[in-house]
C-alpha cells in the first residue's frame, strides 16, 4: 500500500520530468513554433525557468520570444569567468554563410521590416519570383538567364534549410505551380538592426567591384 502511494506522489514528478525532457530534446534539434505545437508550447512557456536551468549546464541559453511564438537555443555568450574554465564543445555549430545567402536574408529582413511597418497582416508570403526579383539586381548580369535563375533558387533552397523561409503549397494543394514562401518572423532575431549595417558597408563594396561606374 505505501508503495503505491509513493507512485502515485511521485507520478506528477516524473510526468513534468518527461515534458521537460521532451522540450529540451525538441528545442536541441531546431526551433520551436507555437503554431507548429500549441501543446507544446504551452508547456515550454510553464516550465520555461526550469529548461533554461537544464540547458545552461549545456553552455546553451533559451531565446524565447512569445509575441512572435518561436523558441531556440543558441550558444551562451563567454563571460570573463568562463575564459578560465575549459572549453566545452560546441552543441549549437556555427555555419558559415555565402555571400549570396547573406545578401538574401538581408533582403528579406528588410523586406520584413517594411512589411511590418506597412500594414496589420501578420505573415509575409513572398512568390519565387519576387524573391528572384529582389536579389538579382544586386549580381553581375548574366546573358544566361536560366542559370542565374537556377543559381538564385539554390540560395533561396538554403534559406529554406536554415529554417528562415517556409515552402507554401501553391493553390488547390497541388505540388506543381510557382512556388512561394512565408518569411520565417525568427529572421528578426537572428538579423537585427548591426549586422544590417554591416552588411550594407559589405554591399556597398561589392557593389563597386561589380559595377565599377556605379561604385560612387
Amino acid at each position: 500500500m505505501d508503495d503505491d502511494q509513493g507512485q502515485a506522489r511521485d507520478a506528477p514528478a516524473l510526468a513534468a520530468g518527461a515534458e521537460l525532457s521532451a522540450l529540451v530534446i525538441g528545442l536541441l534539434k531546431g526551433v520551436l513554433y507555437r503554431e507548429g505545437d500549441e501543446r507544446l508550447w504551452g508547456t515550454l512557456l510553464d516550465l520555461q525557468a526550469r529548461v533554461r536551468d537544464y540547458v545552461s549546464v549545456l553552455g546553451l541559453e533559451l531565446v524565447l520570444d512569445e509575441a512572435e511564438g518561436y523558441a531556440f537555443l543558441k550558444s551562451r555568450a563567454e563571460t570573463a569567468e568562463d575564459e578560465a574554465a575549459p572549453k566545452l564543445p560546441r552543441l549549437v555549430a556555427r555555419r558559415p554563410l555565402s555571400f549570396p545567402v547573406s545578401l538574401l536574408l538581408a533582403l528579406l529582413r528588410k523586406k520584413l521590416a517594411e512589411f511590418d511597418a506597412g500594414g496589420a497582416e501578420t505573415r509575409l508570403v513572398l512568390s519565387r519570383d519576387e524573391i528572384v526579383e529582389l536579389v538579382r539586381v544586386f549580381l553581375p548580369q548574366s546573358s544566361n538567364e536560366a542559370r542565374l535563375i537556377d543559381q538564385i533558387e539554390t540560395h533561396i533552397n538554403k534559406v529554406v534549410e536554415l529554417g528562415f523561409l517556409r515552402r507554401l503549397k501553391s493553390a488547390g494543394g497541388s505540388a506543381r505551380g510557382p512556388d512561394s514562401y512565408e518569411v520565417r518572423r525568427i529572421l528578426k532575431a537572428f538579423v537585427d538592426a548591426q549586422w544590417l549595417a554591416d552588411f550594407d558597408a559589405r554591399l556597398a563594396v561589392y557593389r563597386a567591384q561589380v559595377d565599377p561606374d556605379n561604385g560612387g
